[in-house]
């Protein structure tokens, strides 16, 4: 299952320099993750510095 990114994002960008395959981008109002490019690795959620990336 792909991680999600929640209304809590503060649009710092950390997330998507450090997801390994790129599955992250910028959406509007928060980033996103394509959940298709998403191989549930984690490394996001532990970068986030505001906790806003759920599994």
């Amino acid at each position: 299952m792909a991680y999600v990114i929640t209304d809590s994002c503060v649009s710092c960008g950390t997330c998507a320099g450090a997801c390994p395959v790129g599955a992250i981008a910028e959406g509007d109002g928060k980033y996103e993750i394509d959940a298709d490019a998403c191989v549930s690795c984690g490394t996001c959620a532990g970068a986030c510095p505001v906790g806003a990336i759920e599994e």
